[in-house]
């Protein structure tokens, strides 16, 4: 049912101090720039690595549900693992017929990407939250 790993979500108080660890330290040169996404309460910025990526999320504004992990865990860290599908909605019927929980409404929404994307509860991925997401058409993939 799933695809390639897509990226790795890694929640931070700071993007611009996650992207200088990630360029500084480990010597990422390809970082995209960072951009808001009201609808889902973060700012995102995306650290290109050779055969996947990382998404870096920050809170945006008061309500951001990202709030509740960095209470958790104050400097960060993973928050998701994302990955491809090529049909959102198939993966969901599929995934709730062998007793998954999708988080929220089930209902797609659209992701940082621009593709339709879901959440699966931890609790039925062996504590590890997952995202889905439609395969990006025309990308290469």
């Amino acid at each position: 049912m799933i695809g390639r790993l897509n990226h790795v979500g890694v929640a931070t108080p700071s993007i611009e101090a996650s992207v200088a660890l990630y360029r500084d330290v480990l010597g990422v040169t390809q970082i995209g720039d960072p951009f808001d996404m009201p609808a889902q309460g973060v700012r995102v910025c995306f650290v290109d690595l050779p055969n996947s990526q990382i998404e870096l999320i920050e809170p945006l504004g008061e309500e951001s549900p990202i709030h509740g992990f960095l209470a958790k865990n104050p400097k960060g860290g993973q928050h998701h693992v994302c990955f491809e599908v090529e049909d959102i909605l198939a993966a969901r019927d599929d995934l709730r017929a062998r007793g998954a929980t999708i988080l929220g409404t089930g209902e797609p929404r659209i992701g940082a990407h621009g593709t339709p994307i879901l959440f699966v509860h931890p609790k039925d991925m062996g504590g590890v939250l997952v995202e889905l997401m439609e395969t990006p058409k025309g990308k290469g993939h």
